[in-house]
C-alpha cells in the first residue's frame, strides 16, 4: 500500500540504510528504524522543519510470542503543527540484549513510559534517568509479567507472593531521593535508617525454617 505519510520518503532519503520497511496498517503509517540509529532519528523527525513531531503519545512494545520473532518497541508520534501521526517500530531479537537508547533527552514525557516498558517488558533504556520498575515494586522478582513466556499465575506460588507482599520493607517502594528528602526533614524511622546503612533497602527476608516442636 502506498504510504499516506510523506515521513517515510523523508527518512530514507535522509538516513538511507538505516530505515527498514513500513506499512499502513488501519490508516496509521508505520516505519521500522535500526535500533542503533534511533536516537539520532527521533532528534531529527521532531526538530526538521518538514517533520516536527513535537508531540510523544506513548511509548510501549510488543511481544508476538513466536520464536525467533523480535520484539518490538513502538513510538506514537504526532506532530501538532501538522496534524499528522508516524508509528515507528525498533525490532530487538530476543537473543540478544534487549536495549535501546532513551528519548527522555528528546520527549521528557518519554520518562515514565519507558519505565512501564522496562517494567513490563525487560526492556532497557539506555541513558533514561531513573531506570527502574513502576507498576511493579521494586523487589518483585518474578520477571516481566508482559513477557508472552511469563505463566499466567506467575512463576512463584500464591504463597510465597504473599510472604513477599507481606515482609518487603517499607523503604522498597519509594525512590532514595524521595528517601534522602525524608530524612532530611527527621522523617524516616530509626529502623528504616538502620537498614538503609545495611544496604538492605530491597532485602526480602527469606522463609523462616519449620521448626519442630515434637
Amino acid at each position: 500500500m502506498t504510504n499516506t505519510n510523506s515521513s517515510v520518503d523523508a527518512l530514507r532519503s535522509e538516513f538511507g540504510e538505516k530505515i527498514g520497511e513500513s506499512m499502513v496498517s488501519c490508516g496509521d503509517t508505520i516505519v521500522f528504524v535500526n535500533a542503533e540509529a534511533a536516537l539520532e532519528v527521533f532528534q531529527w523527525l521532531r526538530d526538521d522543519p518538514g517533520q516536527m513531531y513535537d508531540y510523544l503519545i506513548d511509548v510501549t512494545a510488543v511481544d508476538y510470542g513466536v520464536p525467533g520473532r523480535p520484539l518490538e518497541v513502538v513510538y506514537f508520534l504526532y506532530s501538532i503543527e501538522r496534524k499528522v501521526q508516524l508509528s515507528v517500530k525498533i525490532a530487538l531479537p530476543t537473543d540478544g540484549d534487549l536495549e535501546v537508547d532513551s528519548v527522555v533527552p528528546i520527549w521528557r514525557g518519554a520518562d515514565w513510559l519507558e519505565r512501564e516498558v522496562f517494567d513490563l517488558f525487560g526492556i532497557n533504556f539506555r541513558g533514561h534517568p531513573d531506570m527502574r520498575r513502576i507498576l511493579m515494586w521494586e523487589t518483585y522478582a518474578e520477571g516481566h509479567p508482559l513477557r508472552k513466556d511469563f505463566p499466567l499465575r506467575g512463576h512463584f506460588s500464591r504463597a510465597e507472593q504473599t510472604r513477599q507482599a507481606l515482609h518487603a520493607n517499607p523503604e522498597a517502594h519509594y525512590s532514595l531521593e524521595e528517601l534522602s528528602i525524608a530524612d532530611a526533614l527527621g522523617d524516616l524511622p530509626d529502623d528504616m535508617k538502620e537498614r538503609l546503612a545495611r544496604g538492605e533497602r530491597s532485602a526480602i527476608p527469606e522463609p523462616a525454617e519449620p521448626t519442630n516442636d515434637g
